[in-house]
C-alpha cells in the first residue's frame, strides 16, 4: 500500500475505518459515552476519546461527523511530517555539537529543555534525535552514530560473567557487612571499582566511580594489572583526594585485589567485596564500564592509552549531564564536596 494512503476499510487494528467513524457518530448521537462506544467497537476507550478530541466540530456544538472525520484523517496521513531538526539548522547544529562530545540523545534532550526554556520548538524528545541519526535524512550525519555509547541502533544482551573463586590470602569483607548508609547514596566518598581488560587480558585500566555523584577516576596500569601493580595505580589515582571523600571501596573478587590489605588505610570505612558472579551489586561501576567501552573498545590493546588519554576520558565523562543527578554533571556535584 502506498505511504500516506488511508483506506476506507481499516488499514490495521491501529487505525479507525470509515465504517467505525460512522458508527461512532451514530452511537454518540444516541447519547452513549466513550466507554460504551469503545466496548461496542471493540476498541480501547482512549482510541475513541482521542478520535473525538481530534475531529469534533468545535464551531458546530462539538458535533462529530464520521465522513468528515475520516477525510481529515486521510489528509493528515498524506501530509509528510518534516524533521524538526531538518527544519531548524541552528537546532541541528546544537544537537550535532553535543553528539560530537559523546552526549546521549537523552542528555541532549534534557539540555535543550533546561538551557532554552523560552524556545519550546527546541524541546525535542530523545527519540526524535535517534530517528534523525538513523534515517539519514534529517540534517544529521549518520557517522555520528559512532559517537553513541554502543555505536549501534540495537541493544545487545549482556552475557553473564563467569563466577570467580575467592583468591585472597588476607580475608575479605563481603558487601553484606558494608555500612548501610552506602546503599542510600547519601554522601560522597563511597566508591565502586573494577578492571576493564584489553585484548587477550594482557592490558587493563582500573575504573573507579563515586556511587553518589557518578564522578569517575581511571587507574593507569602501564606495566600490568596484578595485585601489586593495581595497589600502586590506585594510590596514585586517589592520592590527591581528601580523606572525607575516601570512605569505602566496593570491588569484585578478582585476583587483582589480592593485596587489598595494602589499601585498607586509604578508605576510612573499609573495603568490601561483592558476591562472586554478582555484578549488579556494583551496578554503578558496571554502568560506568559500559560508558567507558565507547572510548576503550573490547578487543583492543589498552596499553596504547597513556595517562593523559585517561585523564581526557575522565574529563569527558565527568562533564556529561546525568539524568540521575537532575541533569547536572558529576564534576558539578563532586567538586563542592571536596571543600567540606
Amino acid at each position: 500500500m502506498p505511504p500516506g494512503r488511508l483506506e476506507d476499510a481499516a488499514r490495521s487494528h491501529r487505525y479507525l475505518s470509515l465504517l467505525e467513524r460512522q458508527r461512532i457518530a451514530t452511537l454518540r448521537g444516541q447519547g452513549l459515552g466513550v466507554r460504551e462506544i469503545a466496548r461496542r467497537l471493540d476498541r480501547a476507550p482512549s482510541t475513541v476519546s482521542r478520535e473525538l478530541v481530534r475531529n469534533m466540530l468545535r464551531h458546530d456544538g462539538d458535533r462529530y461527523d464520521g465522513d468528515l472525520a475520516h477525510a481529515r484523517a486521510r489528509d493528515r496521513t498524506r501530509r509528510p511530517r518534516g524533521s524538526r531538526l531538518l527544519a531548524d539548522g541552528e537546532l541541528a547544529q546544537v544537537v550535532q555539537d553535543k553528539l560530537k562530545l559523546e552526549w546521549s540523545p537523552q542528555q541532549i534532550a534534557a539540555h535543550l529543555r533546561l538551557t532554552y526554556p523560552d524556545r519550546p520548538a527546541w524541546h525535542v524528545c530523545h527519540e526524535t534525535i535517534y530517528q534523525a541519526l538513523y534515517n539519514g535524512s534529517s540534517g544529521l550525519s549518520r557517522t555520528l552514530t559512532r559517537r553513541l555509547r554502543t555505536g549501534r541502533p540495537l541493544r545487545k544482551r549482556r552475557r553473564r560473567p563467569d563466577r570467580r573463586k575467592i583468591r585472597f590470602v588476607v580475608p575479605s569483607v563481603l558487601i553484606e557487612h558494608r555500612p548501610a548508609i552506602v546503599a542510600e547514596r547519601a554522601r560522597v566518598g563511597d566508591w565502586e571499582g573494577d578492571l576493564i581488560v584489553g585484548r587477550m587480558s594482557r592490558s587493563a585500566i582500573g575504573t573507579l566511580v563515586d556511587r553518589t555523584t557518578r564522578y569517575v577516576r581511571l587507574v593507569h596500569l602501564p606495566h600490568g594489572h596484578n595485585a601489586d601493580q593495581l595497589v600502586t595505580g590506585m594510590l596514585t589515582t586517589l592520592g590527591d583526594l581528601p580523606e572525607h571523600v575516601r570512605r569505602t571501596l566496593t570491588w569484585d573478587q578478582g585476583s587483582e585485589m589480592a593485596r587489598h590489605d595494602l589499601l585498607a588505610d586509604h578508605f576510612t570505612d573499609g573495603i568490601y567485596f561483592a558476591e562472586p558472579g554478582s555484578p549488579w551489586q556494583r551496578g554503578t561501576n558496571e554502568n560506568t564500564n559500559g560508558l567507558l567501552r565507547q572510548y576503550f573498545p573490547k578487543g583492543t590493546d589498552l596499553n596504547i592509552y597513556d595517562a593523559q588519554a585517561l585523564r581526557d576520558v575522565e574529563e569527558r565523562l565527568n562533564n556529561r549531564p546525568r539524568r540521575t543527578l537532575g541533569w547536572k554533571a558529576p564534576i558539578d556535584v563532586f567538586t563542592p564536596a571536596l571543600a567540606r
